[in-house]
């Protein structure tokens, strides 16, 4: 294999081949493809051809003779994205080169040595860890529900990728932050069981796969010297995302040694919720002194103006240690500005959503090349009636149909039981809220984990459908209320090979479309409230509306609706993040001034006078600073707003499910005095 002295001895030929390779790339993709040795860290902002220069370096690498392609292991987050990476290498003209996810190339390695280190054959997978779970929560007599059984799978998940024994499980939670669905005492003793139960039936689970393979590296000289013989050159992709476990593994398969080139952007860090640190991306240049550190900021997919606002967008974040930033420079031909438009109510603001969407459509528009946004996977129903209403089919990526979930399937079956026997008309949003009741439903109490959140708001948008009926047709019943569910669901259920894109921010990563439509953005919403109250997380909402932002090509669009529901009060601050985007908002200082104190006058003003009472007492009560309950922004929000249920409390900045479960009856109760 040839050294960086001898790279120039090459014969001509190869050089020929070698330097094809890089031709067509720009100055700084060239740069990057070129640093085929030693440390190398590619910051690759979105839509610079981060997969065409790393695929470049490789065949580079191998053109030249530093590079032996089965030596080479390229480590992806998706079996798609190793599929592509595949794909591009052999147009290239190199094969071999094992592209592969962390979890299929730990599965592929421990499969090999499990005779060696587990002294027998490979033990079964649990592909689902949902059984092991249900039988763990019942032995310490927690619910299991599904909903439960989810949010306690993703704690397991969470403890095993960063790295957290039951035994610290509730401290590292608790300085994580962690929305958890029952005491952290009881989720860790979930976890022990878990664990012991995997160990009785002899199987292991995606993060062992991980961990015993680092395991096998790191205690058996044998099997390193294999591995790292094996494999001498390793890139990894989307670094930003890599949580504590996998970072161990590829420890491992180091072993010490340098040569390895990660590929990611701070900017894109929206996965620190499932374990991912991005710190193992900021901190490379301390970890690699020497690292070669090449930028990518040309953007190639979306117009000059999107990219403006996308700059602008993430330039409002604090500075973060470590890495220089990225400033994206656009590259293609200029396009339309931005639009922005506010809306008295969300089913408005997706009627307007799907008129634009039904006239790109009409213009020649592929519908598959526009995108509606959104936060949460339970917004997702109101722009799939509004599209259904204008006849554009749609298609939901990362997640279920409304119709298809089952909280909702479970409803609309319970509904139709209670119709059958009857209820008079009239009655009908009491009766949804009372058939909904019995499945553990509570219309006032939004609760902690994110699955169980989910539920409880695809149930509410049942009721919030309801009342919307009821309000254009006041003598509907429940039979005519659940017969108009089943046209609903029919209308969602027609085929749709060609149509919109309804995606959450999160299952848009990695994608583009021509039109691009973020909507929902509120505070509450966009940030998500329960961000409000954990450290760092306000931030990865932002960069959570800079990855969607940098989704659009040509056509970007973002939206709010200043109430839920029609008639209802419009109180919903648009989201903190658009501040200095929008026209007609100023731009935020990088150093806020300090508060002004706060005035109010009137009614408003004896209620946040009320509220200060009432946070002193239960500051006092609680031995915590008053600003812990709640600060005087927030007070004045709640006194401004005057929300009459915790549904209405939680939508307001700095009321998180923590704090609505501690303090929100409380406050609901200064609010009636």
């Amino acid at each position: 294999m040839g050294t960086p002295g001898t790279a120039g001895r090459v014969d001509g030929a190869a050089l020929t081949g070698a330097e094809a390779v890089l031709a067509g790339l720009d100055d700084e993709q060239r740069a990057a493809a070129s640093a085929v040795r030693g440390p190398v860290c590619i910051l690759a902002g979105a839509g610079t051809g981060k997969t065409r220069t790393i695929t470049h370096r490789i065949a580079y690498g191998v053109h030249l003779g530093e590079y032996v392609p089965e030596q080479v292991l390229a480590v992806t987050f998706t079996a798609r994205a190793a599929g592509e990476l595949r794909g591009r290498l052999q147009a290239l003209g190199v094969g071999g080169v094992q592209a592969r996810t962390f979890h299929a190339a730990a599965m592929r390695q421990l499969r090999y040595f499990a005779p060696r280190v587990l002294g027998g054959p490979m033990p079964g997978l649990v592909e689902n860890k949902l059984r092991l779970v249900a039988g763990a929560a019942s032995r310490h007599r927690l619910s299991t529900d599904r909903t439960s059984l989810r949010d306690l799978a993703s704690e397991v998940e969470w403890a095993k990728t960063t790295l957290a024994t039951p035994e610290d499980y509730p401290a590292r939670a608790a300085a994580a932050g962690r929305e958890l669905p029952f005491d952290a005492a009881a989720v860790a003793e979930v976890y022990r069981s878990y664990e012991a139960a995997k160990q009785r039936d002899g199987v292991l689970d995606f993060e062992d796969l991980l961990l015993v393979t680092a395991y096998a590296i790191e205690e058996h000289d044998d099997v390193a010297r294999e591995v790292r013989a094996q494999y001498r050159h390793f890139v990894v992709d989307e670094y930003q995302d890599v949580n504590p476990l996998q970072q161990r593994l590829l420890d491992a398969w180091l072993g010490g040694r340098v040569e390895v080139c990660v590929v990611g952007d701070p900017n894109q860090t929206i996965y620190t919720f499932t374990g991912a640190d991005p710190d193992h991306l900021l901190g490379f240049a301390d970890r690699y002194p020497d690292a070669e550190v090449v930028k990518l900021e040309r953007d190639y997919r979306s117009t000059p103006q999107v990219v403006a606002l996308a700059n602008k967008l993430i330039g409002q974040a604090p500075l973060r240690r470590g890495l220089p930033g990225l400033r994206l420079l656009g590259q293609r031909p200029e396009g339309p500005a931005p639009r922005f438009a506010e809306h008295p109510d969300e089913p408005t603001e997706a009627a307007a959503v799907a008129r634009a969407c039904r006239q790109l459509i009409d213009e020649g528009m592929p519908a598959s090349e526009i995108a509606v946004l959104f936060r949460i996977n339970a917004q997702s129903e109101v722009y799939e009636n509004a599209l259904t209403d204008v006849g554009v089919p749609y298609v939901l990526k990362g997640g279920e149909r409304f119709f298809e979930r089952p909280e909702v399937r479970e409803a609309v079956l319970l509904l139709r039981g209670a119709a059958a026997g009857g209820h008079e008309a009239g009655a009908l949003v009491p009766t949804v809220r009372d058939v909904l009741a019995s499945t553990g439903w509570a219309e006032h109490l939004p609760p902690a984990g994110g699955a169980a959140r989910d539920r409880w708001q695809s149930l509410a948008a049942l009721v919030d459908l309801a009342v919307d009926l009821v309000a254009e047709q006041p003598g509907l019943d429940l039979a005519g209320f659940v017969a108009h569910l089943a046209e609903r669901a029919n209308a969602q259920h027609a085929p749709t090979v060609q149509g919109v894109t309804l995606a959450s921010m999160h299952a848009a990563k990695g994608l583009e479309w021509d039109a691009v439509f973020v909507v929902g953005l509120v505070d509450g919403v966009v940030p998500i409230a329960q961000s409000l109250s954990r450290p760092g997380s306000v931030e990865e909402e932002r960069r959570l509306l800079y990855v969607a932002v940098t989704r659009a090509r040509e056509q970007l669009n973002l939206s709010w609706s200043l109430a839920r529901n029609p008639g209802g009060r419009r109180s919903r601050p648009r989201s903190r993040f658009l501040e200095g985007l929008t026209p007609d908002l100023p731009a935020a200082p990088r150093r806020p001034a300090k508060r002004p104190k706060v005035v109010l006058e009137g009614e408003a003003g004896e209620l946040f006078e009320r509220l200060r009472a009432w946070r002193s007492a239960t500051a006092q009560e609680a031995s915590v600073p008053a600003y812990v309950v709640f600060t005087d922004a927030t007070l004045q929000a709640i006194a401004e707003t005057r929300p009459r249920s915790l549904r209405e409390l939680s939508a307001l900045p700095g009321v998180g499910a923590r704090k609505l479960e501690l303090y929100g009856a409380g406050v609901l109760e200064a609010v009636d005095a």
